[in-house]
Formats: C-alpha cells, structure tokens, sequence
C-alpha cells in the first residue's frame, strides 16, 4: 500500500533482448515493501517476451520500433503512456532493492531524483537463479561503480552536476517530463540523450538529488571498452550536444576513441575530426565479457 501523501508511482523500463535481466526486474518489483502503481514496458523489439512473472502490479505494453535503438523514443512513450505522479526509470538490467519504490516514493515527487546502483560480478549468477532475490546477497555480491559519488545514508544530498543522471536507475516528477518535452528525439542510437535532458531540467531550476535507499543491482553482461559498437551514434550525439549546450558531453569516450587513433579531438575542439572508423576485427576486440563497468 502506498504511504498516505506518496506520489503514485509507474515504473518504466525499455527492453530489447534481456529476457533473463527482465524477468529479475520484474522478480524485483514483486518483492517491494511499496509497491509501484504500474509497470510500462517499452518494447524495441517486434514481440514481447512470452510467460513474464507477475510484479505485482499492472503492466503496460509499449512497441517502439526503431534502429539503431529509439532509446529517447522508447522513453518518452513509455512516460507519455505512464498514469504515476512520478516517474521512475529502470533500466532493464537492474534488479531493483526492495526499498527502491518507496525510498524514491518517500522522496517526493521535486526533483530530479538519482538513485544507487551496484553491479554484479558474472558469478552472482546463481543468486539471481533463486526462487526469492535477497538483497543481503545482492549487496555482497555488488560493486559501487568507481566514478560515482557515494549516496546518503539516510535522505537526499543535492547533486550540483545533473550530468550525473545515468539511465540505469533515477526518477523525476511527470509534470517536470512534460515540462521540457521530454527526452530529444534527435539523439538516435546510444549515447547523450540522457545527459541533454538533465541539462535542460537543470535550466527549468529543477534540482537534482542522490536518495538514500534507491538501490539498484546491475545484471552483468559483457560491455565493449571503449563503446566501439556505437561508435557513429556518439559522434553524432555528442556533436548534436556540443551544439546546444556549448560543451562536450561523453568526454570519457571520446578520449578513448582519440587514444585508439580514430578520431581527433579535445575539449576546446569546436568540432571531432573523424580519422576512421573502427573495424570489425578492433570492435571484436573491445568485447571484454568479464568487465563490470564499460
């Protein structure tokens, strides 16, 4: 049941593939000591992942086609569609904490809400593969991602970065979505778009906070290092942020793909030169399926 004065809640998460990561999620909500008001999936593929678990709450089903993946696009329809006061965005690999609901929930419905993610180790297989997740387990189990700042013990800490809004896990009022239009469409593929709309929610006035208690668990997958896979799609992306912000986002990257030769590039640079893109056997070889963090 929802806490008297509590936003209601729809969770939202986008899906292509991860059938296993998905069905832990929705393992996840199942077991929450709040429960969310609804779940919304926003399928990028042409059919749904047949006999889902029950969450314990309603599901709405989304299609949103599209390559290379509409990850703006998914979003704004699963949000469009979503019936909660407040949002709460999920990535599919995440297995959320069985506070998660309510830690974002007793927040409040202000700002722009981040929350904790810790990933798994490819050998928590097996804790995942039991009839009941345990967040004890999971917590042994988990790693803090070593470029995040630690959140807070107990209630919120202001984040004076909104660049530190990941897709992973975080939530935000539906009238602040709505506000700004939601997430840019013209960002295709991976990469930006996220870090575009906490810009511009920044610019509303809207802050951003760290939750105690919003704890996620990240399923391990291989990961490419540096993201060669998606090489084009962040060039673009990060050009088509320059232009609107007047600074560089996806730095890391782009000094990665500078290392390896492809492109020429710094901060200053008021545009990347492209050298060459990467090749199949180089994208191959970035594959690191034992990696956590990419």
């Amino acid at each position: 049941m929802r806490p008297a004065g509590a936003p209601a809640t729809s969770v939202l998460t986008l899906v292509r593939g991860r059938a296993a990561s998905l069905r832990n999620l929705m393992q996840g909500l199942a077991r929450q000591s709040t429960p969310p008001g609804e779940l919304v999936i926003a399928w990028m593929q042409p059919e749904p992942i047949p006999d889902l678990p029950d969450p314990g709450c309603p599901v709405r089903h989304l299609h949103v086609p599209g390559e290379p993946m509409p990850l703006a696009a998914a979003r704004n329809r699963a949000a469009e569609a979503a019936a909660g006061d407040l949002l709460i965005f999920l990535d599919v690999d995440c297995i959320p904490a069985s506070g998660l609901v309510g830690a974002y929930a007793a927040a409040g419905a202000e700002g722009l809400l981040l929350g904790e993610v810790l990933y798994l180790p490819p050998e928590a297989g097996p804790a995942l593969d039991a009839p009941d997740l345990d967040d004890a387990a999971l917590d042994r189990l988990g790693r803090p991602h070593p470029a995040r700042p630690k959140v807070p013990e107990t209630g919120l800490r202001r984040e004076p970065d909104p660049g530190q809004l990941w897709g992973l896990s975080f939530a935000l009022p539906a009238r602040a979505w709505r506000s700004v239009g939601g997430m840019d469409e013209g960002f295709t593929g991976y990469g930006g778009e996220e870090t575009d709309f906490a810009a511009r929610l920044a610019a509303t006035g809207l802050p951003t906070d760290w939750v105690a208690g919003a704890r996620a668990y990240h399923q391990h997958h291989p990961v490419h290092v540096p993201p060669l896979q998606h090489f084009a799609p962040i060039l673009a992306n990060a050009a088509r942020f320059r232009a609107r912000h007047g600074r560089w986002c996806m730095t890391y990257w782009l000094g990665q793909f500078r290392a390896a030769g492809l492109i020429e590039w710094d901060a200053a640079a008021p545009a990347i030169r492209l050298i060459r893109p990467p090749t199949a056997p180089e994208i191959a070889a970035s594959r690191r399926p034992d990696a956590l963090f990419s």
